[in-house]
């Protein structure tokens, strides 16, 4: 990086987020061919009234279980669900299943966020190849509701993010000797990573089934919370209940003091 480009990329403004952003980017496909070969093998018709491919899954595991195809309850999937929650029958919902892209959150949310692994697939972004020059940091909203800390904590995010780009530079002038650039890049930018804060904005794709997302909401949308990560379960929480209603209507947004807000259901642990 010239001189030049390093001063513009140090004064360039550094953009601060506030509010995660989830992205609901694969859902699942029912297979209606090899269903209704089950249930002529079996001798029995049945159809659900939902067009939700995790509710029409759930409901069918479920059935499986006593083979209930032929006296289905009244109320159909909303009411066989419903009940399903009442019960606690949750390793029904474990059939149920999404593909999440979620931006907009700070590397110390997904340190917490990863110790949800039961149903929990990760892929996050890569600091060691993805050029960190490009400012964007996620600030506490306690901090940024008090201008005076936020002078603090935008020097000192401003410092890391100085710090960061001169590293790069420094080291890959360094490297210059070694050929292959992709291997110089990457050498470069994992040292020079150790100087990012825990603010630092990251990307990561997340596979989860129902009774594993209920867990992540209940546990992290709780007053009782930290601040960022309670963000993050509302946001999931009402992407899911638009995707989803007859799996996540059952929870409730309660606000908070803070004019933020914590979920809540009278179906815990399921």
């Amino acid at each position: 990086m010239a001189d030049s480009a390093l001063n513009e990329v140090l004064s360039s403004p550094i953009r601060i987020l506030h509010e995660p952003t989830v992205h609901i980017v694969g859902r699942q496909v029912c297979d209606s061919g090899e269903i209704d070969q089950f249930l002529a093998d079996h001798g029995v018709s049945w159809q659900s009234d939902t067009s939700v491919a995790g509710e029409f899954l759930s409901e069918m595991a479920g059935r499986v279980c006593y083979m209930s195809f032929a006296k289905p309850r009244p109320g159909g999937n909303q009411a066989y669900l419903k009940h399903i929650l009442e019960v606690g029958h949750g390793s029904v919902l474990e059939h149920a299943t999404w593909n999440l892209l979620v931006t907009g959150v700070s590397r110390s949310l997904t340190h917490e966020l990863i110790r949800h692994r039961a149903g929990f697939g990760y892929s996050q972004l890569s600091q060691r190849y993805v050029d960190e020059s490009v400012a964007e940091y996620v600030e506490p909203g306690i901090i940024a509701s008090d201008p005076s800390l936020h002078e603090i904590w935008l020097k000192t995010i401003q410092a890391a993010h100085a710090g960061y780009c001169q590293l790069v530079e420094g080291l890959s002038a360094k490297l210059v000797d070694e050929t292959d650039k992709t291997l110089r890049r990457k050498r470069a930018r994992q040292a020079a990573r150790s100087v990012l804060p825990n603010a630092t904005e990251t990307k990561v794709f997340i596979t989860a089934n129902a009774r594993a997302l209920r867990h992540f909401i209940e546990m992290r949308g709780s007053r009782h919370a930290e601040d960022e990560i309670r963000l993050l379960a509302v946001a999931l929480l009402r992407r899911m209940q638009k995707e989803s209603p007859n799996l996540f209507g059952d929870y409730e947004l309660v606000p908070l003091s803070d004019g933020t807000y914590e979920a809540t259901t009278p179906y815990r642990k399921v």
